[in-house]
């Protein structure tokens, strides 16, 4: 056998290899990270915002526009519904993104998954569940879809160029930049995406309100449109409460966020309640899991059973409640408390020409009116090209009908057949389109009636032309061709609002705040962290406390059930609570341990206990350098209920003590090296931030510190002038020889 031919050629060269074919290798190049977020991140970050995220003036994303072209190019607006599997595949013509992404969009466009409010494909099979979480679509081999008839109007006169076509990725066919849509479906189907730094919310509208605020705007662009949109209309149905100045507010700026309830019935034979509806941000699994959270935490009380009873007749949650509980009491609690109740955010971020906008109603509807009336235009355009063309043909078709006999003369004695339209130009007079149009005509046709009906379709095209090159230069009749769609497309497909719309002024009076019991109670709480709500009662029938081996109680409060609880932290974090949110105790039990309670942060301990009604009084927040900061005591209230603050305090200096003081009075500091100081808290300003620094007013030498800070009380110095002072900051005194022993007692 001969030998075997080497692969590679040997390569003769007095020069590395290295250096020959990878020039500057091993390199280090120092690059500024602004010009790699330019040359590498910014591409990136716009193909997101403007080939994925956000939807454009048709209401659509490429993904959607994609796979609806492509139903639309496969004869799914009409005929029998065909395997999804089979469009997904179809439409990676247009979209190489893999044909789960692309089934997953379907999906969601599809009438089974009551994502939309006017689905664009109807379906056959399971397609999952906008409204639940873990009901998931089957696979498309499964299930089969074809485009409903509202598709139709996406796609109206597609191929009379009213939009721009380009290839596609491979440039092996071409698809459209725009559907032209005969109404604005970008208000009449969600639109949600997060792009990169910015995102797109659009609510849904009622089509038929859509169309008639459309109309209204194209006569008189100053018209309020909430007068005609009269709120957003979810797929899910829902309570939306209603608040005018909000509406107003989210169509003149095309941000905000509306408030939308589910909906219930009570069933008085089986006491049970039955939720049909819920908000379209929330899941059934979700708001089960809540209130189930809600019962292990004793926050809810008044259910016996809760279940997910939804079927093919639709979406239901069923409550069983306990006996003498009221119904409409006890939702107004599910709605405060839980995602039945929640809020949808709007942020109509569209994409106009290339760039992503946040506009308003209006200005969507003026955006929408331009793109409109270009594609009726270029329509009526393109159609008045064609009809001149057929006139043209027909005209040169006049003049060879009036001598028949001569245009067959010159055929049958034109000796080759290339000559037969040259000599037809010749003996009539008519150009090389009409000639090879009359050439192709039928013997058949070479009679009376043709002729006659030929005539008549001039007579016609003139009218028609008229027509057309009139509309081109008047504004207003391209107006009415618009507006006279949006009616058929109304009266067609328009359907009755399903969300409610309820008083949100209704609603305030409905959900007002559940009353606490109230009643006397007794607080401990230890260094360790535990926390012990005892009634007097119990308190007086009980013996002494159990405590952790080096647990100490570090205050004692009597208040009521009602009193609110600030858990301040050694990381600068305060927690707040109510008595309420802790069990009735005992003085034999270790008592609820404060940060699993609450939910502290990971390492995170309390410091101090405050207990307050009325948020009255001052913070003093002592430091073990001398300084002392004083905040009011109100600015923890939130009128949200907020259950975690932030920079409580400062974190500049070591702390010593948190004490809660009612009004101005005098308060004793102790440094370890043996000097007293008492400070009046008048003398300090109320600080407007939690987080100040405070004053110093102490001063402590090398190795000394603040430790101790006690309540002064009158009689506790035999020379209580001795350890006050005119100006702070100020060292203190040593105590006096005969308070000496009184001091050792403190």
């Amino acid at each position: 056998m001969p030998p075997k031919k080497k692969e590679k050629t040997e390569i003769k060269s007095s020069e590395p290899i290295t250096n020959a074919y990878i020039a500057g290798a091993g390199t280090v190049v120092e690059q500024p990270i602004t010009e790699t977020l330019e040359t590498n991140y910014m591409p990136y970050a716009m193909s997101v915002i403007l080939s994925r995220a956000i939807p454009e003036i048709d209401g659509f994303k490429p993904s959607h526009r994609k796979l609806l072209y492509t139903m639309y190019n496969m004869g799914l607006l009409k005929g029998a519904k065909t395997k999804s599997a089979n469009i997904a595949g179809q439409t990676m013509r247009l979209n190489p993104h893999g044909d789960a992404a692309i089934y997953e969009t379907m999906v969601r466009l599809t009438e089974g998954n009551e994502a939309l409010l006017h689905p664009y494909v109807e379906s056959k099979g399971n397609m999952g569940k906008a409204y639940s979480r873990d009901m998931a679509y089957a696979a498309p081999r499964y299930t089969e879809a074809k485009l409903a008839p509202i598709a139709a109007e996406l796609f109206s006169d597609i191929d009379h160029d009213t939009v721009d076509m380009v290839d596609n990725y491979d440039a092996t066919m071409l698809e459209p930049t725009l559907f032209p849509v005969t109404f604005p479906t970008v208000l009449v189907n969600a639109n949600t995406g997060i792009a990169v730094g910015m995102a797109s919310s659009i609510c849904p509208f009622n089509l038929a309100e859509v169309c008639k605020t459309e109309i209204e705007f194209i006569k008189d662009e100053d018209i309020n449109v909430a007068d005609y949109l009269t709120a957003p209309d979810f797929p899910g149905g829902g309570e939306l409460l209603y608040d005018r100045n909000e509406i107003e507010n989210i169509y003149r700026t095309g941000r905000g966020s509306i408030k939308v309830r589910g909906v219930y019935s009570y069933d008085k034979s089986a006491n049970c309640i039955d939720i049909t509806q819920i908000p379209p941000t929330t899941t059934i699994e979700a708001i089960i899991e809540k209130i189930i959270d809600l019962v292990k935490q004793k926050k809810v009380t008044e259910i016996n059973d809760i279940r997910d009873e939804t079927d093919l007749k639709g979406l239901k949650i069923t409550i069983d409640l306990k006996r003498g509980i009221d119904p409409e009491k006890f939702m107004q609690k599910m709605f405060r408390m839980t995602p039945l109740q929640d809020n949808f955010s709007c942020n109509f971020n569209i994409l106009v020409g290339g760039t992503p906008r946040v506009m308003g109603v209006k200005e969507i509807l003026t955006e929408w009116t331009a793109f409109r009336v270009e594609c009726v235009r270029r329509r009526v355009y393109f159609n008045l090209n064609k009809a001149k063309e057929k006139y043209h043909l027909l005209k040169g078709l006049q003049k060879i009908l009036l001598d028949i006999d001569k245009a067959i003369k010159i055929v049958r004695e034109t000796a080759e057949e290339k000559d037969v339209v040259p000599n037809l130009m010749i003996g009539f007079g008519i150009d090389e389109v009409q000639a090879e149009y009359v050439a192709e005509i039928k013997l058949r046709h070479l009679n009376r009636e043709y002729i006659l009906k030929r005539l008549e379709d001039v007579e016609e095209l003139e009218k028609e032309i008229a027509e057309l090159e009139d509309i081109l230069k008047n504004r207003r009749k391209v107006m009415n061709i618009i507006i006279k769609e949006l009616e058929e497309v109304a009266k067609k497909y328009g359907q009755e609002r399903k969300t409610k719309i309820i008083s949100a002024e209704e609603n305030k009076i409905e959900i007002e705040e559940e009353k606490v019991p109230d009643y006397p109670v007794t607080l401990f709480f230890t260094k360790d962290g535990y926390f012990k709500k005892i009634t007097p009662q119990s308190l007086r029938m009980s013996g002494e406390h159990k405590l952790k081996e080096g647990d100490e109680i570090i205050t004692t409060v009597e208040t009521t059930n009602a009193a609110e609880l600030l858990f301040f932290t050694d990381k600068c974090q305060v927690y707040k609570s109510r008595a309420n949110d802790f069990e009735d105790s005992k003085t034999s039990v270790l008592g609820d341990y404060v940060p699993a309670k609450l939910d502290f942060d990971e390492g995170e301990k309390p410091v101090a206990m405050i207990v307050t009604t009325d948020y009255a009084g001052f913070m003093m927040f002592f430091f073990t350098n001398g300084r002392v900061s004083k905040v009011s005591l109100s600015a923890y209230a939130t009128k949200t209920n907020r259950k975690k603050l932030i920079s409580a305090y400062t974190d500049k200096f070591e702390l010593c003590q948190i004490m809660h003081i009612k009004e101005d009075q005098e308060l004793l500091m102790k440094s370890t090296g043996g000097r007293m100081l008492l400070l009046h808290t008048g003398a300090l300003q109320v600080k407007a931030t939690k987080d100040n620094g405070g004053v110093a007013v102490m001063t402590q030498k090398k190795g000394q510190r603040l430790f101790e800070v006690v309540p002064y009380t009158e009689g506790m110095f035999q020379k209580p002038h001795r350890y006050r002072t005119r100006t702070l900051p100020a060292a203190g005194s040593l105590p006096a020889a005969e308070e000496q022993g009184e001091q050792l007692k403190l």
